[in-house]
């Protein structure tokens, strides 16, 4: 089969486009605090191998197979399913493996749906930045003035608006000049300002025991089953796997494009990424003696606190919830995009119009989430979790693996071998043969390991 772009669709402009806006998916909020508090909890130095690894045999091949998938198709998460696998006397077609774009399309509503809630919380932090209010300790510290702005019943939802205003903005200009233009921007501004505040960071006083704690192994830690896990978690997490946003970005690419460059470079720089958000963390949090797996409170109540301590602290404040800012909103617009292209092919709207329509309905489910912190913090759904992490659970724990598994098994078993290789730009060499392999035994069992073990939680 040749591969045949469709008539009047999108594409990126530039190759580099393409790979800034595949990392803007990839890098968002799960880089910069999520890996630095998951590798505290587990061993640090010995976690950060496992991940490695993790990135190398799970992660690259379903990036891969994502990209190829895309291509392919020429179309979003759920149409590529029924275009290449055209069905049969029983099937209809792409099942069963649409299911795959259709738990991407699910997940990509539910996540962003209170991602546009905690964007919003960094955004607000940003802007009282920006106008000086955060620069001195407000009163009553700042875990009170955390707690008071996520309870109050109207204020949150003004900043989630906000950003999900931007997020619509961009997706509904289009992939040229709205999602590659913002990635060409944003993505080499969060590189610098990771760098400098990196840098910064070893400065403080505790920066020897940070670059020990995520360099210098406890090989004991290899012992516990439950580094593996964490590991491949986050390595799902951090690539954004599972969700369709990468074989709608690979839906956009032109079939001159490498795909095995694309994938590596990707993952490369992801990973780099959040090993350098751990420099830059960890510093603080050991000059501090905060404790280094602290999750989500170490953003809003520590890192402000630890601004505070030090002269030009409010300028580093900026600096940070910035960084956060603009990573959060190139993930934003991913997760919008498979959405918007979903029901652009499906209803035949136009971008405009799917952009605002599934835009609004989105904000609109993260209502319950930002009144969850609140009005609504009584309600308990998934094992006393509130709305916002019952909504994370469902779509990251159980949605996104089991995507990933049938992308994973319909690339390694569904294609014929000799398609798949061609399709994927490897051809018939042994780094794609031991693709395949990964594909069809490796990825399955560690994805049906990880969800087995998420399954427990409930």
């Amino acid at each position: 089969m040749s591969r045949k772009q469709e008539p009047g669709r999108e594409q990126w402009a530039t190759r580099l486009g393409f790979i800034l806006a595949a990392m803007g998916s990839a890098v968002g909020l799960g880089n910069i605090w999520r890996f630095s508090y998951v590798a505290g909890e587990n061993g640090g130095a010995a976690f950060i191998l496992v991940y490695l690894v993790m990135i190398v045999l799970i992660g690259v091949p379903i990036v891969m197979s994502e990209f190829t998938i895309g291509r392919k198709a020429q179309s979003d998460a759920v149409g590529a399913f029924e275009k290449l696998s055209p069905g049969g006397e029983r099937l209809a077609p792409g099942e069963p493996w649409k299911a795959a774009g259709i738990m991407g399309v699910a997940a990509a509503f539910m996540i962003l749906s209170f991602y546009g809630v905690i964007a919003g919380w960094i955004v607000y932090y940003f802007v009282n930045y920006l106008t000086g209010n955060l620069w001195s300790a407000p009163a009553g510290g700042y875990g009170d003035f955390f707690g008071g702005f996520i309870t109050s019943p109207t204020q949150p939802l003004m900043w989630q608006f906000l950003f999900m205003a931007l997020t619509i903005g961009i997706v509904f200009v289009g992939v040229k000049k709205g999602i590659e233009r913002s990635n060409k921007i944003l993505m080499p501004l969060l590189g610098i300002l990771l760098i400098v505040l990196s840098i910064y960071g070893l400065t403080l006083g505790g920066a020897q025991e940070g670059l020990a704690f995520l360099f210098s192994p406890d090989w004991s830690a290899l012992t516990n089953p439950s580094i593996y896990l964490a590991a491949l978690g986050q390595a799902f997490f951090s690539l954004s796997l599972g969700m369709g946003a990468l074989i709608t970005y690979g839906s956009y690419l032109s079939n001159k494009e490498k795909l095995p460059g694309a994938a590596a470079s990707v993952a490369g720089l992801d990973t780099a990424f959040a090993i350098i958000a751990g420099i830059m963390i960890f510093p603080a949090v050991f000059a501090f003696g905060i404790e280094p797996g602290s999750g989500p409170g170490l953003v809003f109540v520590v890192m402000p606190d630890v601004f505070d301590s030090f002269a030009l602290g409010g300028i580093f404040g900026l600096l940070f919830f910035f960084l956060l800012a603009a990573a959060a909103l190139t993930s934003a617009v991913s997760l919008l995009e498979v959405a918007v292209a979903y029901f652009m092919r499906k209803f035949a709207w136009s971008r405009k119009q799917a952009a605002i329509i599934v835009g609004s309905l989105i904000f609109l489910l993260g209502i319950p989430s930002s009144l969850g912190q609140g009005v609504l913090s009584h309600i308990s759904i998934i094992g006393g979790r509130d709305i916002l992490d019952s909504i994370d659970f469902i779509a990251s724990n159980i949605f996104l693996p089991l995507g990933g598994l049938i992308i994973a098994l319909f690339m390694g078993w569904g294609w014929k071998k000799a398609d798949a290789l061609r399709d994927s730009d490897f051809g018939n060499t042994t780094l794609g043969h031991i693709w395949l392999f990964l594909l069809r035994y490796i990825v399955p069992v560690a994805i049906i390991a990880v969800f087995i073990s998420s399954i427990r939680e409930f």
